[in-house]
């Protein structure tokens, strides 16, 4: 029954993060593109496993980022350098994975159109 409450926390969690944080729908947006290309220009199998945990990753990161902000602002609600440093870090995860991704992205694609 604990495990079945897990997965129930967790749904609830991402639902939050979709309904609280803008940047989620900018990120699904580039997810079901990505997806929506990949289907169209008929990726192979390794290239599908490398869109698949490019998308996980941001969604992971910006996740992540995210409980981290909220938290930093319950814990010290006002301006602390080693909370903006904190925060940083966090926006710069989801900064490096986003780029990663691209990249990849790029890397998949590009050659279909030229």
């Amino acid at each position: 029954m604990k495990r079945i409450y897990a997965f129930k926390y967790a749904i609830e969690g991402i639902v939050a993060f979709f309904r609280s944080e803008q940047n989620a729908w900018i990120h699904a947006l580039a997810a079901v593109s990505a997806i929506t290309l990949g289907f169209c220009l008929h990726i192979t199998r390794h290239e599908w496993i490398a869109i698949l945990l490019c998308i996980s990753a941001v969604f992971c990161m910006e996740m992540i980022n995210t409980a981290m902000e909220k938290l930093c602002n319950i814990v010290h609600p006002a301006y602390h350098s080693q909370i903006k440093m904190i925060k940083d870090i966090a926006a710069g995860a989801v900064l490096l994975s986003a780029v990663a991704s691209l990249v990849t992205g790029a890397i998949i694609f590009l050659p279909a159109f030229f």
